[in-house]
């Protein structure tokens, strides 16, 4: 049954919602944004080869080798990715800058990062509701998992 938000006129241009959305985020990054540190390149190479050779050298130790269990490289890639990740996702939460920090670190006193980081946020959240909306014909397909059996009385346990 439609409700008084399904029958209103079309919404407002998704740049003035992205507007109010971005202005919000904006105003609570000094309490909500951090910086983290991220490990890239031949670093997560390094490491993702380490777990792959270490996971190997373990499940080897087991009798369970290439010779016995012909897939297991898939086993083994895929775990060494999580640990790989773990990892570095603990590294990276110890390491957090707030924006305060992060300007006075770079020198940033005319808040640039921060006039950046807006018109990132407006342009990705602008880019989200576009692809929401161009997967909005298939929902109500998607959605019928989700609907109420036929003839079950609201309320009740079966």
């Amino acid at each position: 049954m439609p409700n008084d938000k399904d029958s209103r006129q079309p919404p407002e241009p998704m740049s003035s919602e992205a507007c109010g959305v971005t202005g919000d985020l904006v105003r609570l990054m000094p309490r909500d944004l951090v910086f983290v540190m991220r490990f890239m390149g031949e670093s997560q190479y390094r490491l993702q080869s380490h777990f792959q050779d270490f996971i190997r050298a373990e499940l080897a130790a087991s009798g369970i080798t290439t010779e016995t269990h012909p897939m297991i490289h898939l086993f083994i890639e895929n775990h060494a990715i999580l640990l790989r990740e773990f990892v570095f996702s603990g590294v990276s939460l110890s390491r957090q800058f707030r924006i305060d920090e992060i300007e006075h670190l770079t020198g940033d006193t005319t808040s640039m990062i921060r006039v950046d980081i807006w018109d990132q946020l407006k342009s990705h959240i602008e880019t989200a509701e576009k692809q929401f909306q161009s997967q909005a014909g298939t929902l109500p397909k998607l959605l019928s998992a989700f609907e109420k059996p036929p003839g079950s009385a609201p309320g009740s346990k079966e």
